[in-house]
């Protein structure tokens, strides 16, 4: 099985992925094509995505089953003692490097304090 998630990239790179995949949604495409398919299709993935970022999950002879690559992607995934992780960056300073508020306002709906601080 094959899964190719596309977000921003241009139409022709979806309607040339509907070639050999199946779109489940718009920029999810599944199928089983075989492997230098597969390979093929994340090259051209890769060289016509644009300002665009892809992910790539597959099965695989591993212990999880399955491995993924990523492009243009913020999160990048990890090998840590044979198993692949997601790294994802810290979001908890911004570019200025001053730490964000970890109190609210008052007059904040318990909504938004969710999205801002989480659930926790």
């Amino acid at each position: 099985m094959t899964v190719i998630v596309l977000t921003n990239c241009p139409a022709g790179l979806r309607g040339f992925l509907t070639r050999w995949l199946l779109e489940i949604s718009a920029g999810v495409f599944v199928g089983n094509p075989s492997a230098r398919i597969r390979d093929a299709l994340w090259h051209e993935v890769q060289q016509y995505a644009g300002q665009g970022r892809a992910l790539l999950a597959h099965t695989t002879n591993n212990e999880q089953g399955f491995t993924f690559r990523t492009h243009d992607h913020a999160w990048h995934p990890v090998d840590h003692d044979g198993v692949t992780l997601i790294h994802r960056p810290d979001t908890t300073t911004v570019s200025s490097q001053e730490p964000l508020s970890t109190t609210a306002r008052p007059g904040w709906s318990k909504a938004a304090k969710r999205r801002r601080f989480g659930r926790g």
